[in-house]
């Protein structure tokens, strides 16, 4: 990370001692930078994420990175790395039999959650007309339906003990529309909702509620999706159009999931508890 990411956030600093972090989607892209951002901050982490041996039923048309055993491993060792304790399991935020089976385990563990950071996500490149009632569905399950699951389970403890942050990935499709991604946009839009609300149901008990809107960022996931719209709906190459993204951002690159890890851990200190209920747009500029 450059030291314009880290500066006035001293990511050494270990002032996230003795709190417990849990991450939906954390053994990939943002999720697995914010959970790494917690464990270094002094956090204990539990990571969950939908695995590719475990993908269950797909919707035709959707677009996801499912990220292997091997990878939430791997994750959990770099968190433990950071001299933190670190749980990982497979996770469905489809299934509140999951999501309840991950909160239980975290709950066993480390007794309490202090921290929600939800950024499982799909999405689907599909124009309205035509459009799969499944695909619509699971979109929405996924995205909207997931996060208030996880949020469910955990809110409740926080109010109890006058101590919490919940921060969910949203997106700038939230608030910019794309013909051939409504059912995205709607969920993302949803989620900066649902957000605005839990923070309004925690502020009086200590508990603070944001969402993060990033723009493009430069996960396998995302530069995935990038070449998808290339190829399937522009007729190019993903490589030309990752460089076209670049090129037209204000500057001149694609967001890191550092930086939204940075963010996010930042949203978690004592001071920061004034943030609440906003849609923080991190996109280096863009629009999109």
């Amino acid at each position: 990370m450059s030291k314009a990411l880290t500066k006035g956030v001293n990511m050494s600093e270990k002032f996230l001692n003795g709190k417990i972090a849990m991450v939906t989607g954390g053994a990939s892209g943002m999720g697995r930078a914010m959970a790494l951002a917690f464990a270094k901050a002094g956090a204990h982490v539990a990571i969950g994420s939908l695995l590719s041996e475990k993908s269950g039923q797909k919707a035709k048309g959707e677009l996801a990175y499912l990220p292997g055993q091997n990878e939430l491993a791997e994750t959990a060792t770099e968190i433990e790395s950071c001299g933190v304790k670190a749980l990982a399991m497979p996770l469905d935020v489809t299934s509140m039999a999951s999501a309840q089976a991950f909160f239980d385990a975290t709950m066993k563990i480390f007794d309490k959650i202090d921290i929600l950071a939800n950024a499982a996500g799909v999405t689907a490149e599909q124009t309205l007309c035509g459009h799969s009632d499944d695909l619509w569905l699971k979109v929405m399950d996924v995205n909207v339906t997931g996060t208030y699951r996880t949020i469910k389970l955990c809110l409740p403890g926080m109010i109890q003990r006058r101590w919490g942050r919940i921060i969910n990935i949203a997106s700038t499709a939230a608030s910019v529309g794309a013909a051939t991604s409504a059912a995205y946009c709607a969920s993302k839009a949803a989620v900066v909702g649902l957000s605005r609300c839990v923070a309004l149901e925690g502020a009086a008990y200590g508990v603070s509620c944001n969402a993060i809107s990033p723009g493009w960022v430069e996960t396998t996931f995302g530069k995935s999706w990038m070449s998808h719209i290339a190829t399937e709906t522009e007729g190019r190459s993903g490589e030309e159009y990752i460089r076209n993204v670049k090129n037209t951002n204000p500057q001149k690159r694609m967001i890191q999931p550092e930086e939204i890890g940075a963010l996010a851990c930042f949203l978690c200190r004592d001071d920061a508890f004034g943030i609440t209920m906003q849609d923080l747009t991190v996109s280096g500029g863009s629009l999109w």
